[in-house]
């Protein structure tokens, strides 16, 4: 099993609102980001953890965790002109974009700040590639050490 980070901006789509989706299972569309869209086309699979992080917003921070449920495969808002993710050289044939399948499986009993994950830039947490400088990316992976350590974070 592999862990990830995937963020969202909670006004756009909240833990809240997955947990609320029918089955508590969504797509995650709209990455486009080549190298996040490559850890959904290449690397995610079934059974695989992620945290959900609220990101641009007053508190961003893991707010809940979410399964992988379905592997990549191409991500059809980019072929729907009317979609905000359309983008017009993604062709069905050869798709550029990807998404995967999550479910929500539970909230955190509190959200994990990223003021606090930064406290543990320099110990457990170093190379934590959302702490790392200039990374913006919306999908990245947790080391399985580095999932504990958040997870028993009270």
């Amino acid at each position: 099993m592999r862990y990830w980070l995937m963020k969202s901006e909670p006004e756009a789509f909240s833990i809240d609102d997955l947990a609320k989706s029918p089955r508590k299972t969504t797509h995650w569309d709209g990455v486009r980001n080549f190298q996040a869209r490559n850890f959904m086309r290449d690397d995610m699979r079934v059974g695989d953890l992620a945290f959900f992080y609220h990101s641009n917003c007053a508190e961003p921070g893991i707010a809940g965790i979410v399964k992988i449920v379905k592997a990549g495969y191409p991500d059809h808002t980019a072929f729907d002109a009317k979609d905000p993710h359309f983008d017009g050289d993604s062709d069905p044939r050869s798709p550029r974009w990807y998404m995967v399948n999550v479910r929500f499986e539970r909230k955190l009993a509190r959200p994990i700040s990223l003021a606090e994950l930064r406290k543990h830039a320099n110990g457990a947490l170093k190379g934590l590639a959302l702490l790392q400088r200039g990374n913006r990316l919306s999908i990245t992976p947790v080391s399985a050490a580095q999932w504990k350590f958040i997870v028993d974070l009270k």
